[in-house]
């Protein structure tokens, strides 16, 4: 598995906040965004089913939302 560089635009207060709950987790901000991630992932999977296949979006559809029910 590769590793790759993401960039993000965040407004200060966003990064200061996730600053300090990073540093309270004993997490570099990397770390702790990957969690987040990583997490995110897990609960989509739960709630929509394992993602498999392709995920380059020129060969993956976007799947309809859930519907709120």
């Amino acid at each position: 598995m590769s590793v790759r560089s993401v960039s993000i635009r965040i407004e200060q207060e966003m990064l200061d906040k996730l600053t300090y709950i990073a540093d309270y987790e004993g997490r570099s901000i990397n770390s702790h965004v990957l969690v987040l991630i990583r997490d995110n992932i897990k609960k989509f999977e739960k709630e929509n089913g394992e993602i498999i296949g392709s995920t380059a979006p020129a060969e993956n559809v976007k799947p309809p939302r859930k519907q709120q029910g």
